[in-house]
């Protein structure tokens, strides 16, 4: 007997149910009243850093080519009797998937049909099918796609930041791999990534919108096939606290500088909990949110426009706070928020910064939950790095001052940086 576990938030007057399938798989289900559509999402916990990795019980490391968690996800689709996109297309569902750092997922969303669209959903991830013929025939159709990002400055100012920052750790490998790397695929490497990471107890289903458990629990039983109860380890080598390169560039034909200045923290420890996330969420927020002092003053200097931005970028074994734009002068502006790092660290965050910072994220965070897509994507995500949704948003709410400013002094460390910069190539 399955038990299925609610999940209630008093704060919100919300509730969502969880399970673990005896298949192995994790479930999560978000009714919402009055929705007329439905968002599903399946997602394993493999991505493009999952290249290097053990078998449990098995000494030997096992490495396959950069990319292949990316063509994975393309070749899952196909199937002897057809591709899953033709069986969407008969229930009218909307399907797509995407492969990160972290994860890959596989997802749908409908208005009708729900229910031949999770089985279509199920069906393809649990039946591969892949021959030498049909893996080769991808290598153009990716080489493409990889193309086209090496000939994007967006995507390069943020990967040559992130080869910047770090000596070893995978994540500074683009995530499509290389036109190099993906000639090495073949169908045993793709069964072999297969067979270990697509194991239902290292993946998560998340369900929201017009949708009951008992309708979902009820499909999976008849679906869902048995897995053994063992996930790899992935392996990654020492990465040093220090940056691999202060100062990185690149010329494109652009009419603007891109820029992204990275401050690299120690991820030695493991994930952020959740209570450290919401710090640093709130710490970016004062610093670099559209109220704060500095993006005010680099605006009224002229150094930035509304493109300007940051994140928290954290995953496993990699963590770092992110401030990306366009600047006609990127190392200005990388002068600049040094210098507002400093003062902050010798003043810490006043009061009112605080509370602006805590009520934002605070807004954003619950209005995420009017939409069924976000919900499902978030819980997926959070699950992945072993947080919930509700506890998040008891965080938000709980968080203290004296918290944030005892995490500051861990933060955005102006001596571990590296500036990454796309500027316009005039011969081009």
């Amino acid at each position: 007997m399955i038990k299925v576990e609610e999940v209630r938030s008093e704060r919100l007057k919300d509730k969502y149910y969880k399970f673990k399938h005896s298949s192995g798989l994790k479930v999560y289900i978000y009714p919402k009243e009055g929705y007329n559509s439905t968002y599903a999402i399946l997602g394993a916990k493999v991505g493009s850093i999952d290249t290097n990795f053990k078998i449990s019980g098995k000494s030997e490391k096992i490495t396959v080519p950069d990319g292949i968690a990316h063509y994975l996800e393309h070749k899952l689709f196909e199937s002897e009797d057809g591709d899953a996109f033709s069986k969407y297309a008969k229930t009218g569902a909307s399907a797509n998937a995407y492969t990160s750092f972290g994860m890959t997922g596989y997802l749908f969303s409908c208005t009708e049909n729900f229910e031949e669209s999770l089985k279509i959903l199920i069906d393809f991830v649990q039946s591969p099918y892949f021959t030498e013929q049909t893996v080769k025939k991808e290598h153009g159709i990716i080489g493409q796609e990889i193309k086209m990002y090496e000939d994007d400055p967006s995507w390069r100012v943020m990967f040559n930041l992130l080869k910047a920052m770090y000596h070893n750790h995978p994540v500074k490998n683009d995530i499509a791999g290389t036109i190099e790397s993906i000639s090495k695929i073949n169908a045993d490497n793709l069964y072999e990534v297969y067979n270990n990471f697509y194991n239902l107890n290292n993946m998560t289903m998340c369900i929201a919108g017009k949708v009951t458990p008992n309708k979902v629990l009820k499909i999976l039983d008849e679906t869902l096939k048995p897995s053994h109860n063992t996930v790899p380890e992935t392996i990654f080598e020492n990465e040093p606290y220090e940056v691999a390169e202060k100062r990185v560039e690149q010329k494109f034909p652009i009419s603007m500088p891109l820029f992204q200045l990275g401050f690299k923290d120690d991820a030695s420890k493991g994930r952020l909990t959740t209570e450290e996330a919401t710090q640093t969420d709130i710490i970016l927020y004062v610093l670099a949110s559209k109220s704060s002092k500095l993006y005010n003053d680099l605006i009224e200097k002229g150094l930035i426009n509304e493109t300007f931005g940051y994140e928290c970028f954290e995953g496993r074994g990699y963590c770092a706070s992110i401030l990306s734009g366009e600047s006609r002068d990127p190392d200005k502006v990388a002068e600049i928020i040094k210098e507002y790092v400093k003062d902050l660290h010798l003043k810490g965050i006043e009061k009112e910064d605080f509370e602006r910072a805590k009520k934002s994220i605070y807004g954003k965070t619950v209005s995420l939950l009017n939409s069924a897509e976000n919900i499902a994507n978030a819980i997926l995500t959070l699950d992945f790095s072993n947080k919930e949704l509700f506890e998040s948003v008891e965080c938000i709410a709980k968080t203290t001052l004296e918290e944030v400013n005892e995490r500051l002094k861990n933060q955005l460390d102006v001596n571990n940086c590296s500036l990454s910069v796309v500027l316009p190539d005039s011969k081009k």
